[in-house]
């Protein structure tokens, strides 16, 4: 109990001196299109040098790239021209472009590419007919350790870029389903989106979520929340803190927060959407529209077009 006290304490204490520290983000970049961007990220890959020169001449797809800074990538997985499910993966802390297909740490698991394509090739399994797009969303600044990720300013500027994207794929593709997941810090970037997103976002998934911006899940309005954290996750031992810049107030894995609960097996902070692990194989029934459990599509969320949230 005490080591437990000494630790918020200590924390709370690295937390706050964050606060002083001068902000180094450059400005945004302008915010993510749609498929008509792949020649231009295509070009700008090439252009960029290796690893980048490698990822163009595979065929990958981009709705954004920026090496600047420590960088930002939109990647899309599958057809999202004709896609009526759509997935954004947003990562957290200290995740940069460098980090983008190696994992952060060089740990493949935290890279957000490969964890685009299993949450891929979840969806197939699941459905093979489905129409469905995954989107690696690293379009966003992530802070670069603890005491930046203490304050939610990143977030904010995060989920400025990211609405803009959504509005964008809202208005191309008005008949989708879109889920936003977030992982860690993510969570608080999709969460403060969700607030503000067009009626087509209709699911926002938490995994080890250090918050999402509101008290209670009842604050989406009609959009679902799902939460997932592995009884192993560091994120447990954070404090429940929330002053003016400073803290998140509330997990969205926490009881009273009434979020859908997913499963999760102990993986740590960082093997949410491994393969064959329980949680990947969940989200990607709530990406589909299913209940939990049953497979079977939900008509309380069927999207309609230019309906009022």
């Amino acid at each position: 109990m005490v080591g437990s006290r000494m630790f918020r304490l200590g924390l709370a204490a690295m937390l706050a001196a964050g606060l002083v520290r001068p902000s180094t983000v450059p400005p945004d970049p302008a915010p993510a299109g749609f498929v008509e961007a792949y020649p231009a990220t295509a070009a700008a890959l090439g252009a960029a040098g290796p690893p980048y020169t490698h990822w163009a001449a595979q065929g990958r797809q981009f709705l954004a790239f920026d090496p600047r800074g420590d960088g930002r990538a939109v990647e899309v997985l599958g057809d999202l021209a004709t896609a009526d499910r759509i997935a954004v993966l947003v990562p957290g802390v200290g995740t940069r472009l460098a980090d983008f297909d190696r994992g952060l740490g060089g740990v493949p698991r935290r890279a957000p590419a490969r964890q685009a394509r299993d949450l891929r090739a979840a969806l197939q399994t699941a459905d093979p007919h489905a129409r469905v797009a995954v989107l690696a969303w690293l379009g966003y600044d992530a802070p670069d350790g603890l005491v930046t990720a203490a304050t939610p300013a990143a977030a904010r500027r995060g989920a400025e870029q990211l609405s803009h994207h959504l509005r964008t794929l809202a208005g191309r593709l008005p008949a989708s389903r879109i889920t936003l997941v977030g992982h860690s810090y993510g969570a608080l970037v999709v969460g403060l989106a969700a607030m503000d997103a067009p009626p087509q976002v209709t699911d926002v998934v938490t995994l080890g979520g250090v918050g999402v911006g509101a008290e209670h899940a009842d604050s989406f309005g009609p959009v679902r929340v799902w939460t997932a954290e592995a009884p192993d996750d560091w994120i447990r031992r954070l404090p429940r803190l929330r002053l003016p810049e400073l803290g998140h107030g509330i997990r969205p894995a926490d009881a009273a927060f009434g979020a859908r609960p997913l499963p999760a097996a102990s993986t740590g902070h960082d093997g949410y959407l491994l393969p064959g692990g329980p949680t990947l194989a969940a989200v990607a029934e709530v990406v589909l529209g299913g209940a939990i459990g049953t497979g079977q599509v939900r008509p309380d969320v069927t999207v309609t077009p230019g309906a009022a949230r």
